[in-house]
């Protein structure tokens, strides 16, 4: 014992020896926490403590890595949603039309009215809004169109089957609104509304 040990009073050293043994086994049980949070934890089995400390550690750098390609593929994903939706005015701003189609969907009963006010050469919108239409299995009764200046004015007129009365029109009107604006979110639509 050293001189300085000689002169404590035994309680202060008694009192010491169960700090540091309580400390120990504080230690001792985070030790225990920490391995028991590991994916390969076996409680059966019984791991050096520095194996334990690398393989949390190891552990731990994995799921950082994962955190960090889950963060990028959500920028990634962002990032496309956003050239999505601003490519679709771009195409029509490229091709000389400063403003993209606009769509009115008018729902009476079984019936549905689509009117579409399009640039001259935007004949696809018209045609896309029949194809999801027919897809939808909405029986076009009659279109027409108009020649107004520099747009066209198209009207649609279609009718809902019975079987898809209820909940279809509104399901129609979506897609189409989701073609024409692309302005819903995605998560925002029902999943249904997606398949096309």
């Amino acid at each position: 014992m050293d001189q300085q040990q000689e002169n404590q009073p035994s309680s202060t050293r008694v009192d010491r020896k169960i700090v540091e043994k309580n400390r120990r086994n504080h230690m001792k049980n985070l030790y225990s926490e920490l391995n028991s949070l590991l994916p390969s934890y076996n409680p059966k089995q019984v791991v050096a403590l520095p194996d334990q400390i690398d393989e949390a550690t190891e552990y731990i750098k994995s799921l950082e890595a994962k955190v960090r390609m889950a963060k990028e593929k959500k920028e990634r994903l962002i990032m496309e949603r956003k050239r999505t939706r601003s490519g679709f005015s771009s195409d029509f701003e490229a091709r000389g039309n400063l403003k993209p189609p606009k769509m009115e969907i008018h729902e009476t009963g079984s019936v549905l009215r689509v009117i579409l006010t399009c640039g001259i050469d935007d004949h696809f919108v018209f045609c896309e809004i029949i194809r999801i239409l027919h897809e939808e299995n909405v029986d076009v009764i009659n279109t027409s169109y108009s020649v107004v200046g520099d747009s066209v004015i198209h009207v649609v007129l279609g009718e809902v089957g019975q079987s898809m009365f209820q909940s279809g029109a509104s399901k129609v009107s979506e897609k189409l609104k989701w073609f024409v604006n692309r302005s819903i979110c995605d998560e925002e639509m029902d999943p249904n509304v997606m398949g096309f």
